[in-house]
């Protein structure tokens, strides 16, 4: 295990999960949204995403943490081990609604009211997002996928899985 995505839902916990998963590895970790997002709130234009993005996935170890389903194929294809946090909608939506006000080391400012568009995307997501990425695992079978259903089997695994790396 040498190059790692954390997938999932908005709210599902993938950069809690990144970061323990970093603790344990020693792997170095990069949060999409800290590439993406400004701190006044505005981002950087796609050419320079995709840009920083390409220059993490041809580094020689990583997690990449993020779900930004629009490079979901170019990261899926980049890496050797996928953990997916396959969590339902109520969880993701205390998820979001959990970290209202909450410092994150993943997000370059702090949210103080829920956003709709968030709220929208959690509510779309098994729709939209997990029929893309089911398709592209079976696209990839080459790929380790750990699936994970709930926040108990995912801290299990930290506390007692043994990646290599």
């Amino acid at each position: 295990m040498k190059k790692v995505l954390v997938l999932g839902c908005s709210g599902s916990g993938k950069s809690t999960f990144s970061i323990k998963l970093q603790k344990k590895t020693k792997l170095p970790l990069y949060h999409l949204d800290n590439i993406w997002w400004n701190a006044d709130r505005t981002h950087i234009s796609r050419d320079e995403f995709d840009a920083s993005l390409a220059d993490v996935v041809k580094r020689d170890t990583w997690i990449i943490d993020g779900d930004y389903s629009r490079t979901y194929e170019n990261r899926i294809k980049a890496c050797d081990t996928i953990f997916f946090l396959d969590y339902g909608e109520k969880v993701c939506m205390d998820g979001i609604t959990g970290r209202v006000g909450q410092e994150r080391p993943d997000m370059p400012w702090t949210e103080n009211e829920l956003d709709p568009e968030l709220v929208e995307l959690v509510q779309n997501y098994e729709h939209k997002n997990k029929p893309k990425l089911m398709e592209l695992f079976s696209k990839y079978p080459d790929k380790n996928v750990i699936t994970f259903f709930n926040r108990e089997e995912a801290e299990k695994w930290i506390a007692e899985g043994q990646p290599e790396v």
